[in-house]
């Protein structure tokens, strides 16, 4: 059973291995930050996708370019919606600027969640698989 929800510039979607999958697409504007109210459109939707259930997030970046706002990077840190619902994060990432904006973002903003970066969706699915099995015990 897969749910998913597509927006312009990203993909979000949960398939058997109970993973939210974000797969963000902007690669055309090097400028771009995303908004609050953006922001608080994802967590809407994430929030439905997960229906309450704990999972971790696989969130492939290496199309995407730009950055965020202090105050939407402040509401996905804080966000009651998230916290309830995010186990980990494994980000999929092919440049040093989109590492360093989620490391500067971890460091500053969110550093409970645990965290890697990964070149590879295949990685990072792996992680998040061992998070689960870690929390949960066995399969999952």
């Amino acid at each position: 059973m897969k749910r998913k929800h597509a927006l312009k510039d990203v993909e979000f979607w949960i398939d058997n291995s109970e993973i939210l999958h974000c797969t963000f697409k902007n690669v055309t504007n090097n400028n771009y930050k995303l908004s609050l109210s953006i922001v608080k459109r994802y967590i809407n939707i994430v929030a439905k996708l997960c229906d309450g259930k704990p999972m971790p997030f696989l969130i492939d970046l290496r199309e995407a370019k730009g950055t965020f706002s202090i105050l939407a990077a402040k509401l996905l840190a804080s966000s009651p919606k998230l916290k309830q619902v995010r186990l980990s994060e494994a980000y999929i990432v092919n440049s040093m600027k989109m590492k360093l904006v989620i490391n500067t973002y971890k460091r500053i903003y969110e550093p409970v969640t645990p965290f890697q970066f990964f070149d590879n969706l295949e990685d990072g699915i792996d992680y998040c698989l061992t998070i689960k099995k870690d929390i949960y015990g066995g399969e999952h």
